[in-house]
């Protein structure tokens, strides 16, 4: 099928986007908006009163300010993900805070004017009395002695405490162990900085009393179940939510915000549209940020290096709320643990931590890329303490193709895979065997090396249930419904070619319509690397019926059985003659029977899939500035079955670019005695540019996914997954070869590596 399914189809969306014809929220902001701004706290911890606002809302252009006291009816921001049978404080979170803020950039009124710098100018004519409170930034020291309480109801700040495995099982293994291995690991807290910001665009409508939200998200029915149900407090139906074009999400844009409730209740109070457009400071003090995990590992080995058990601690900062999602994303992570390989036992304990800083979710990988950093970081470290070969460390303990479908001690079941071949082939691919030869001639030049895999296996593609509605319209489009929601991942050339799949039409010829929750009745939204997995399956199914359909009103037209009838060149024809309908004549054909040319499917995923593969990178170090170079990159990945080629390398690239960035580069940084936020500009917080990212080689070894109906494993995080372990376990090779370095933390920039050499030369000096 020319573009069909494992076609390298190119994206039908670029044309749009590389000519400037995306629109996004803030492109679709009606010229008579009234604009909007947050006045949001500079304090981490302070309890303050507000003492004139009157003279704020007479400045010129004022339309209107909103306090807490204003919106006393609205219920506070909602916390969802509660793993089951955990007890979780859950403090409320409200609109606007009361009489405390609890992180800088705590929101404490909403200002509307005509104008953005009309806004501001209120917002800072605001007059508060402020009196600052103890604060705690860092979560090892929130649930230390004497740490200020985040929340008097959080005994010492935890928010709640979880475990999973078999702790005697576990102890029993680390007590009788011939070797046990420790590491100490740092994930440190990360910004999401997608290209567009978070906006709201607000309407009112008296006649029939509904709001429309129109705002950039990774699914409109969420955003609006929430923002309806359980802050406003009205009926769904009241509330139509719009998502156009989005550029990026990364899962900080699935979870509903303050802004979007505020925008609607000023909306309807001023019977005006409002428009609320974030800065990027906004975005660094009012979205979730990600990660922010300090774990202790501990891997026990018997005398012949095979695993025994892995126990895990991990202290989760969660901010100064809970966010939507946030306490579900470590236990995401946990079950991940114990990675690619057969480990008997396995036991972890998770605490959530309360800080005074931004509230944490999910972030892309939700807690599966945690997981691989410690297993694969701890498996590198076991085989150097050991003086065993990292590769030949993996190849002994990688659970065997046989042993699928395998259940590992967190209670995951994987399905398939093959670790070591696609671990084989990445080494081929790197001539891993000349690297000796390599690293030599750097020394030569002043240069460490280092080279480092990371074999990692995700858990995804099981968020549904997902329905996809199909239609074949009178000018002979098919038009898809579906409530996912494209962030810039290629969902209408990837739904297209489902339907290509099963109609034979080109992708111009079909029409994907998502982010709008009057047209699509549901949604379960973008996140876990679910639309293809899960809303490509209910495309697939709504399209196997549309494609009987059309046969059968064809047949009547051509005077045939539909069994005689075959899909080619966008038509309907009969096979091996020249005698065919196009689909036009079909819609037309259809007749009083037009209800027919309109299908659905819904397809709910009953376990997830599991990805995985090999991220091999080589570094050359330079010990004395401490730059590290990404020299070459190597991904190959089993992602079950592929779409589309170069969707999925852009998938994949997207997502190794980030954590490569995590690994090298990025770094959200509280000052800990004031409380701020350091790096809340771009100019504070690196990002990785084009420069900064080498050349990735990459290549598919699938093994086809059992229990997915297209056979696919998901893919939209995986880069990001395997990205993180790989460099650091490539920093740590060179500085270990070098100087018998053996760890450090992320992100490893210049300067930390260079402060880690001149510390280990001061320590062996002394």
């Amino acid at each position: 099928m020319q573009f069909g399914i494992s076609q390298a189809v190119t994206r039908t969306e670029d044309d749009a986007f590389l000519r400037g014809a995306g629109r996004y929220v803030a492109d679709l902001v009606p010229a008579d908006a009234l604009r909007a701004v947050v006045l949001r706290s500079p304090h981490a911890h302070a309890r303050f009163r507000i003492t004139d606002v009157d003279t704020a809302r007479k400045l010129p252009g004022v339309r209107l300010i909103l306090i807490s006291e204003d919106i006393t009816a609205l219920g506070p921001m909602p916390c969802l993900g509660i793993p089951h049978g955990v007890s979780v404080e859950v403090p409320d979170c409200p609109v606007l805070a009361r009489d405390i803020v609890r992180h800088v950039g705590d929101a404490i009124a909403f200002v509307v004017a005509d104008t953005v710098e009309q806004a501001r100018d209120a917002a800072e004519a605001i007059a508060i009395d402020w009196e600052a409170l103890p604060h705690v930034v860092d979560p090892v020291a929130a649930i230390g002695a004497g740490a200020p309480a985040v929340w008097p109801s959080a005994s010492g700040n935890v928010a709640y405490t979880q475990t999973l495995g078999d702790e005697a099982a576990t102890e029993k293994a680390l007590a009788s162990a011939a070797h046990v291995v420790e590491l100490r690991l740092v994930n440190q807290r990360l910004v999401a900085n997608y290209m567009d910001t978070r906006a709201v665009t607000a309407a009112f409508d008296p006649a029939d009393r509904r709001i429309t939200l129109t705002l950039g998200s990774q699914g409109s029915h969420a955003v609006r179940d929430i923002i309806a149900g359980k802050v406003l407090k009205i009926p769904p139906e009241r509330m139509r939510v719009i998502t156009p074009d989005v550029g990026g999400g990364f899962g900080t844009k699935l979870f509903p915000y303050r802004e979007y409730a505020l925008a609607a209740v000023a909306a309807e109070r001023l019977g005006r549209t409002v428009s609320w457009i974030a800065d990027r400071a906004d975005h660094f003090l009012g979205d979730s940020h990600g990660r922010a995990n300090v774990t202790t590992a501990r891997l026990a080995l018997d005398a012949d290096h095979r695993f025994l058990a892995l126990s895990v601690d991990s202290v989760c900062d969660m901010g100064a709320y809970l966010s939507c999602y946030a306490p579900y994303i470590p236990y995401a992570g946990a079950g991940m643990l114990p990675g690619v390989y057969a480990i008997p036992a396995c036991h972890v304990t998770l605490r959530g931590v309360f800080t005074h800083t931004v509230p944490v979710d999910a972030y892309r990988g939700a807690g599966r890329p945690e997981a691989s950093y410690v297993i694969e970081r701890l498996v590198d470290t076991a085989a150097r303490d050991l003086g065993l070969a990292p590769d030949a460390l993996r190849r002994k303990n990688f659970i065997a193709p046989a042993a699928m479908p395998h259940r590992t001690p967190t209670g995951k079941v994987y399905d398939s895979g093959e670790f070591a071949a696609h671990m084989a082939r990445a080494q081929e691919i790197a001539d891993w065997t000349g690297f000796a030869h390599r690293a030599a001639e750097a020394r030569r030049h002043g240069k460490l090396r280092g080279i480092a895999l990371a074999t990692y296996i995700e858990a995804c593609g099981s968020v549904g249930p997902e329905t996809a509605t199909l239609t074949l319209d009178r000018d002979g489009v098919v038009t898809v419904l579906i409530g996912s929601q494209s962030t810039g991942q290629g969902h209408h050339t990837a739904y297209a070619q489902i339907v290509a799949e099963h109609l034979g039409l080109p992708p111009d010829r079909v029409r994907v319509v998502q982010g709008d929750t009057d047209r699509i009745a549901t949604g379960a939204g973008t996140g876990g690397s679910s639309s293809i997995p899960c809303g490509g399956v209910a495309v697939a199914g709504a399209a196997r019926k549309l494609a009987e359909v059309v046969k059968e009103i064809a047949a009547d037209s051509l005077e045939t059985a539909a069994a005689d009838l075959e899909f080619s060149g966008g038509v309907v024809r009969i096979a091996g003659t020249d005698r065919a309908v196009g689909f036009a004549e079909v819609a037309a054909a259809a007749g009083d029977g037009a209800a027919r040319l309109t299908v659905d499917d819904t397809f709910s995923p009953k376990v997830a899939t599991y990805p995985n593969g090999t991220h091999l990178a080589e570094v050359e170090v330079d010990p004395e500035t401490g730059r590290v170079e990404i020299l070459q990159y190597v991904i190959v990945d089993d992602v079950g079955a592929t779409l589309n080629p170069l969707l999925l390398a852009g998938q994949i690239h997207g997502g190794a670019g980030q954590g490569i960035g995590q690994a090298l580069m990025e770094r959200t940084v509280y000052d800990r005695e004031s409380g701020q936020l350091v790096t809340a500009t771009l100019q504070d917080y690196a990002l990785p540019r084009a420069g900064d990212l080498p050349g990735f080689v990459f290549e598919t070894r699938n093994v086809r996914c059992v229990t997915n109906p297209l056979g696919v494993k998901g893919a939209g995080e995986a880069g990001t997954i395997g990205a993180a372990p790989a460099v650091i376990n490539a920093v740590v090779d060179a500085l270990w070869r070098a100087f018998k370095i053996r760890e450090i933390d992320m992100p490893a920039t210049s300067e930390a590596v260079w402060a880690t050499i001149r510390e280990h030369d001061r320590m062996h000096t002394m």
